[in-house]
């Protein structure tokens, strides 16, 4: 099977704003701010995230999954982005919009997460109306999933406020925290 780049993907890809966030795909110069960051909200983000071995810190595996990145967007296959505030420029978290699938479907998932010193501020929501405007409109794709633990009241939230709406629930759906664990399953669809 061959994958043909789609018509809607733009290269480069667009930094992307929305109120209070300024959000572009990751670079290696962003590794000492993300490994910071990401060091000092482990204990905050655990309970969500597969577990994390401390390679995954190295400045190598970081270098390894910018390139998985800038591959996946060469295929349009999916559209990391890094977060930052858009008047200090400090790094807040993370949003990709991944497992683009074209075709029929035309929709990909949306997964995220934020530092622990800027969370239940609103940045994740600015950040995920940038992404659903891009994959809305530049992507040109017609549904936006998200999964997340019916534990995590936060995502639900921001996920029904910003126009998702819960489909179901998937038995053992992702491996978080080191066991295969439930998720609630959502969706946007575009116009």
């Amino acid at each position: 099977m061959v994958f043909l780049r789609s018509p809607f993907a733009q290269d480069p890809v667009p930094i992307l704003r929305h109120a209070r966030v300024m959000l572009r795909p990751p670079s290696l110069n962003d590794f000492e701010e993300w490994a910071e960051l990401r060091r000092a909200s482990k204990s905050f983000l655990m309970p969500w995230e597969p577990q994390w071995s401390d390679a995954e810190y190295s400045k190598f595996n970081f270098r390894a999954r910018i390139k998985n990145y800038q591959q996946q967007m060469r295929c349009d296959a999916g559209y990391p982005f890094f977060i930052f505030h858009h008047e200090d420029g400090h790094l807040l978290g993370a949003i990709t919009a991944s497992n683009v699938r074209r075709g029929v479907a035309q929709m990909c998932s949306v997964g995220y997460w934020i530092g622990q010193p800027f969370a239940q501020q609103g940045y994740m929501g600015d950040a995920l109306a940038a992404v659903l405007g891009y994959a809305f409109g530049n992507l040109g794709l017609h549904r936006v999933e998200a999964a997340c633990l019916p534990s995590n009241i936060a995502s639900i939230s921001l996920l029904r406020r910003s126009g998702f709406v819960q489909e179901g629930l998937a038995v053992k759906y992702l491996q978080i925290a080191g066991k295969w664990q439930d998720h609630l399953l959502f969706a946007r669809l575009g116009r």
